[in-house]
């Protein structure tokens, strides 16, 4: 099959980190994700979670090698001229699986094809090939134009948190659940004392609910005061998981027009929710009772195509003071669940309001 020609690109992506209600965890990670023809080649794969590997939180001498792999500089690091294109976010290991594809000049041109699902050193492409994905022909000159900014010391992002509230212990739990997934979290009351250096590595402040506007206006001010465009997150219940999703959001500062998961409301009777291209799509309620104690629901787990899509929810897994969070492979949305409640229908009901 014949190369057609494609537009190549780089894009920020993160894989957004987790806790889980047993204790185990994903870590959150940020990448750089290959755009084809002004698409995230992630965003083929509809049921991967999975990192580019160049990932920023490897190694600056191991970043460049990758870099350099990829325009041939260096040798395969796989049989048969295999390169890795998406692999493990937990540990890079080629025994959890990983997308390769052949990497080859023809010309001026960069050509990948033979992608394939690969858990070994050998791939086999009858059983385990993307025969939908490529092959694609990038023209040189811009290949290796995206490719070289990546060498020229291009910013990392800023994966710390600043945490303000009066709830000391819930600030700790939730710092330590943030740490845990490979985010830096600090706790402080106030902002006016902290160095404007320091301010500079933050790309979040998270606000507890009983913090006042002033104190909010404040933190605001300083950070201002020190040149930084930092997200702001609101809290929205003392639930540490909830929290840990706001504020995975908030530090996701790739493109919002290359996001997969977009929209996400929910009220007593369902949740609606919007994708952009087809994906997994994993919904969990968490409710708060009388005496503030945190239950968990698990909604729905399943692949979901592009647009629009209710999901009926049970009037006990949200009843009182309740929350939704929305997770894809690579994207987090929160909501709280309102008490208007609307017309009840099937679980995932595909396209049901689609324009």
């Amino acid at each position: 099959m014949a190369a057609e020609y494609a537009t190549f690109g780089l894009a920020p992506a993160t894989r957004a980190g987790q806790v889980h209600t047993d204790g185990d965890f994903q870590v959150h990670r940020d990448f750089m994700d290959f755009v084809v023809d002004g698409r995230p080649l992630l965003f083929r794969l509809s049921d991967l979670d999975a990192v580019s590997p160049l990932a920023s939180d490897v190694p600056p001498a191991i970043f460049t090698a990758q870099v350099r792999g990829l325009l041939l500089e260096a040798d395969a690091p796989l049989p048969g001229g295999r390169y890795v294109i998406y692999g493990c976010p937990e540990c890079a290991d080629l025994a959890c699986g990983a997308v390769t594809a052949v990497i080859l000049r023809d010309g001026d041109d960069f050509v990948w094809r033979d992608f394939a699902w690969q858990t070994s050193e050998l791939a086999d492409l009858e059983l385990n090939g993307y025969h939908g994905i490529g092959p694609y022909r990038f023209p040189g000159a811009a290949y290796r134009e995206a490719l070289a900014t990546l060498l020229d010391g291009a910013p990392r992002p800023r994966r710390r948190v600043l945490l303000i509230g009066a709830r000391v212990a819930l600030l700790a739990r939730l710092a330590a659940a943030l740490r845990t997934i490979g985010i830096g979290a600090d706790i402080t009351q106030d902002a006016r004392d902290v160095p404007a250096d320091e301010l500079r590595t933050y790309g979040a402040v998270a606000f507890g609910r009983t913090v006042t506007e002033a104190r909010r206006a404040s933190v605001r001010r300083a950070f201002a005061d020190a040149g930084v465009d930092v997200a702001h997150v609101d809290g929205l219940a003392p639930v540490v998981p909830v929290l840990v999703a706001q504020i995975e959001h908030a530090l996701d500062r790739g493109p919002a027009e290359r996001r997969r998961l977009t929209r996400l409301t929910a009220s007593a009777a369902a949740a609606d929710v919007e994708v952009t291209s087809p994906c997994r799509v994993r919904l969990t309620a968490y409710r708060l009772d009388r005496l503030h104690r945190t239950h968990v629901h698990e909604i729905f787990d399943g692949v979901l195509e592009p647009g629009g899509h209710r999901v009926a929810l049970d009037a006990g897994a949200v009843k009182g003071e309740a929350y939704v969070v929305a997770r894809t492979p690579g994207s987090v949305l929160v909501t709280a669940v309102t008490r208007a409640d609307g017309p009840r229908g099937n679980p995932a009901e595909r396209g049901s309001d689609r324009g």
